[in-house]
């Protein structure tokens, strides 16, 4: 009732429409009555045959309003009536979405039929809670994944990057994330991805177990701009509404630069200029206003746990996209390219990944432990060149020799198949014997 009640209070008196004054490129300007629109607003446009298409306006220019379609604009032509819909979209989630698969719009799209709304409407662009109202991160997370539990240890309600070029695993890694993390509700927002594979990940990566718990949000790569950017905020949007809820959230986005992208495309078609790599402003306004809505809630609240992909463009990790997010999480894992190359998977740098976290969420007896292994990794990896090349004879330094002994066992525990799962207190036990049958070096469990 109380649903039926705010439908019918959204029902506007009089109909305001505009019409089509031109349409160049994806751009639709719209002439009328632009004073009752604002940006972010829905309008419907009819086009030939009577097919209707969705726009946003999305700036304004002299009399007119610049909208962007939602979908193709075949059909639209001068004059078409603009009529709008809504002053905003707001979504109205509930625990019915829980093992559905939805659009941008929240609408389903796994054939399972229509999903119970919420009580609760939510407008889609949120802002996150005040940081003097937040709750500081919570304990350590079992994210399942030996490499990121043990050297790149992440808190409940903590945001982590992971940073990649095209083609080096982080979609297997990130569904290694949405299968094993302990949480109560996981949020998966698969933005810009290729059609084809949005089902594998779901039956194959998410399989019945974790789609049971999990929410997914899909915008394909051939869908428009708006819809790609949409999907990301009504990914954080159901996050949200778990998050207030209670629930221990896990928030995995793949990725944060298609919706830069998407936000890039927006921009320029509205007419920002360009800066670097033509990326507009409002791409570097709208990632922090993303971006921080993940994390802890008000004491008393749950969290969300936030994990992000980055696509790194030609492997640079220093491209803008890139730069800007590293300064906004809490921390990054970067994945590279010529460790994928060797056959080690998840093919995760241990020495340039960095928890902002770490030591504090590591319990204390494990911390000479982690120090000591990434001792050995750094003194392999200065190493390495010589090493290959036959340059070092063996006994010259025991430093090197102890990192070559141990260089082995630790890359195969970093190894780790995609339908394996290991928890933290597990990884450090395996990871202490290994250090101890290779290079002699025994950790007891209170550290010494």
């Amino acid at each position: 009732m109380d649903r039926l009640i705010a439908a019918i209070e959204g029902i506007r008196d009089v109909e305001v429409y505009g019409r089509v004054a031109a349409v160049q490129g994806l751009l639709v300007e719209v002439a009328g009555p632009v004073q009752e629109m604002s940006v972010g607003a829905r309008l419907a446009v009819t086009g030939f045959n009577g097919r209707t298409v969705g726009v946003e306006v999305v700036g304004f220019r002299g009399e007119r309003a610049l909208c962007m379609p939602f979908a193709s604009l075949e059909g639209v032509r001068l004059g078409a009536k603009a009529t709008l819909v809504s002053d905003g979209t707001v979504v109205r989630p509930s625990r019915a979405m829980l093992g559905r698969v939805v659009n941008a719009f929240g609408e389903p799209i796994d054939g399972k039929g229509a999903i119970a709304q919420g009580p609760v409407a939510r407008p889609l662009r949120a802002s996150p809670p005040a940081a003097s109202d937040r709750a500081r991160v919570g304990g350590p997370i079992d994210l399942g994944v030996r490499a990121l539990n043990t050297f790149a240890t992440c808190c409940r309600g903590q945001r982590m990057g992971i940073f990649a070029g095209s083609g080096v695993g982080k979609s297997v890694l990130l569904s290694m994330l949405a299968r094993y993390t302990a949480c109560d509700v996981a949020v998966i927002g698969l933005i810009g991805e290729r059609g084809r594979e949005v089902q594998e990940f779901i039956e194959d990566d998410l399989g019945p177990e974790g789609l049971a718990r999990s929410v997914v949000i899909v915008a394909t790569s051939d869908e428009s701009a708006l819809l790609r950017r949409q999907a990301a905020y009504l990914t954080l949007t159901i996050a949200e509404h778990f998050r207030d809820e209670g629930d221990e959230v896990l928030c995995l986005m793949d990725s944060v630069t298609r919706f830069a992208m998407a936000q890039r495309e927006i921009g320029l078609a509205a007419g920002e200029p360009p800066t670097s790599k033509g990326y507009t402003p409002t791409v570097f306004t709208e990632l922090p206003r993303l971006l921080e809505r993940a994390g802890p809630g008000r004491p008393g609240e749950g969290s969300i746990t936030g994990l992000f992909t980055v696509l790194v463009e030609g492997d640079n990790h220093n491209e803008p996209v890139a730069d800007a997010v590293r300064g906004i999480l809490d921390g990054h894992i970067v994945m590279e390219r010529a460790i994928a190359e060797r056959g080690r998977y998840p093919a995760v740098n241990v020495l340039k990944s960095v928890s902002r976290t770490m030591p504090g969420c590591v319990e204390p007896e494990w911390r000479p432990l982690i120090r000591e292994a990434k001792r050995l990794m750094a003194t392999y990896t200065d190493m390495e060149e010589l090493i290959r090349l036959g340059a070092y004879r063996k006994g010259t330094n025991p430093e090197v020799d102890a990192a070559i002994a141990a260089n082995g066992p630790v890359e195969a525990f970093l190894t780790q198949a995609k339908e394996e799962a290991t928890s933290r207190s597990e990884g450090y036990r395996v990871l202490a014997n290994l250090l101890e049958s290779s290079v002699g070096i025994k950790f007891s469990s209170s550290g010494e």
